[in-house]
């Protein structure tokens, strides 16, 4: 069973110690210990982190939020710091990690707009791993007609990070959106570029797009993280 959220004075001390850090690892640690209860009390907090210069704290608050879920997706989409590239890598990091569909238009734009590679790179994976919960199979293929094209794009991203993030959100969409087997082959054609040496310079990715290919390929596919 779940253990309970803790009341709101308990969140309330533990939001009272990030106010409180004084040094960079005191503050990572504050927000560690926030984020070790995801509590929706606690989410204005953990967006505030974001937008700190400490990656530690950071990478705990994306934790955090994608820990409580759904419920932080209004906040962040509300407070999302266009003119702080750090906060808006972050903030992109947590809707991709959380997969809420009300994110997907501000992975979109950050997919293809972006001046940021890391910030392209979290959309690109995030874009691939979305929770469609409930969708109809119908729902689902028109999900993929919207996503895949965008994901095609990227693949000729000139960051092989973005590329690489490409290679894994295409396999992830194989998960929601269980392809029949014509569909299934637009996903290996989308990779193949990515996968054969000749034209992709960067040994990683292509590797990894082999990786994903295999699994695709495969008879009873598995997703990966």
């Amino acid at each position: 069973m779940p253990s309970a959220l803790p009341d709101s004075r308990q969140v309330q001390v533990l939001m009272d110690a990030v106010q409180a850090a004084q040094t960079a690892d005191d503050l990572t640690d504050a927000v560690e210990d926030l984020s070790a209860c995801p509590h929706p009390m606690a989410i204005p907090c953990l967006i505030q982190v974001l937008g700190f210069n400490n990656p530690g704290a950071a990478v705990a608050a994306v934790d955090g939020l994608v820990a409580i879920g759904s419920a932080a997706v209004p906040a962040i989409l509300a407070n999302l710091d266009e003119y702080n590239y750090g906060a808006r890598a972050w903030s992109v990091r947590a809707l991709a990690g959380i997969g809420d569909l009300r994110g997907l238009p501000l992975l979109e734009r950050a997919l293809a707009q972006d001046i940021g590679p890391s910030v392209r790179r979290a959309a690109a994976r995030g874009m691939g791993g979305l929770q469609p919960h409930g969708f109809t199979a119908q729902q689902r293929q028109e999900l993929a007609e919207r996503i895949l094209p965008q994901l095609k794009a990227a693949c000729g991203d000139e960051e092989w990070i973005v590329r690489y993030a490409v290679a894994v959100g295409l396999e992830s969409m194989e998960h929601w959106w269980r392809p029949p087997a014509a569909q299934r082959q637009r996903l290996l054609d989308t990779l193949e570029p990515l996968a054969d040496p000749q034209r992709e310079a960067v040994p990683v990715v292509w590797l990894r797009a082999r990786l994903a290919l295999n699994h695709l390929a495969a008879p009873s596919p598995v997703t990966r993280a």
